[in-house]
């Protein structure tokens, strides 16, 4: 386990000096599947793979779930080491942002829809912390997950826009047998909020079948979709979207590639979906 920048950075110049390529894997923690699936792609595709563990405190707005959001240092550890990860990055808080830190990165236009229009600031913290992420360990490739779509978009913008050699892989949404996409949000759900959850697959079911039958208002879709999840009573709505993938920007029919992405509070905790459709 690594834990302070400068050890990060040599081991990693150390490595590409050496000729070897690096696959990293940036997570907050609290590993499950999804989280592995990134670090089995990093560990098959790269000499080395590195994991960063850093639960971000500047892409959380005051009054967010911070304090709450889970933690098991122990336990990820034994995850990492048991699918072979050759670096678990694991620095303190002060060490990513020390007492002088004041620089945010904003990607503009990308960041303050969907997801950034209900929490201002929460893009620029995420692609801060990956800029920095990316200048420590220096991977050849980073791997994310498209259950947090406009967070790949970001980030892949972030990396062309300041010249990162850096190549990013994204992943498919890993999900419960019942459909629900991994979080680890999910572990704050009690049975009933547990239960209540499976609103969000099921209504992107809906939407997409009746792509299929031929419905192309992104009016009428949004609509299938808040009826469906109004029919829970521990879920509220944060945003219910049809946008464009690359520019996130709403649409009014559903033709060609389209994101369809909703964000629902189930009691206290806000869980994110999505699907990409084709027509």
């Amino acid at each position: 386990m690594v834990r302070t920048i400068q050890e990060m950075k040599e081991t990693a110049l150390s490595h590409r000096a050496s000729g070897k390529t690096i696959g990293l894997v940036p997570t907050m923690g609290y590993f499950h599947e999804g989280h592995l699936s990134l670090m089995r792609a990093a560990r098959s595709e790269n000499d080395i793979a590195v994991v960063s563990l850093f639960v971000n405190p500047i892409q959380f707005r005051p009054g967010e779930d911070l304090d709450r959001y889970p933690r098991d240092l122990n336990r990820d550890v034994e995850l990492a080491l048991d699918l072979e990860v050759d670096i678990l990055f694991v620095p303190e808080g002060t060490e990513i942002y020390p007492k002088e830190f004041c620089t945010r990165i904003s990607v503009q236009g990308l960041s303050d829809r969907l997801c950034g229009e209900s929490r201002p600031g929460h893009f620029q913290g995420v692609a801060t912390v990956v800029a920095k992420l990316f200048h420590i360990v220096q991977p050849h490739r980073a791997y994310f997950g498209l259950k947090d779509f406009q967070q790949t978009v970001v980030i892949r913008r972030m990396a062309q826009d300041l010249n990162f050699d850096v190549k990013i892989i994204t992943l498919p949404t890993v999900r419960e047998k019942d459909g629900l996409a991994m979080s680890s949000r999910n572990s704050c759900l009690s049975a009933d909020e547990r239960s209540a959850a499976r609103c969000l697959k099921e209504s992107l079911d809906i939407a997409v079948l009746q792509i299929r039958e031929g419905e192309r208002s992104a009016d009428s879709i949004r609509t299938i979709i808040r009826e469906r999840i109004a029919r829970e009573k521990l879920a509220r709505i944060d945003y219910v979207s049809v946008s464009s993938p690359k520019s996130l920007q709403e649409v009014s029919v559903v033709e060609g590639e389209a994101l369809v992405a909703l964000a629902v509070f189930v009691g206290r905790t806000r869980l994110i979906d999505n699907v990409l459709v084709r027509t």
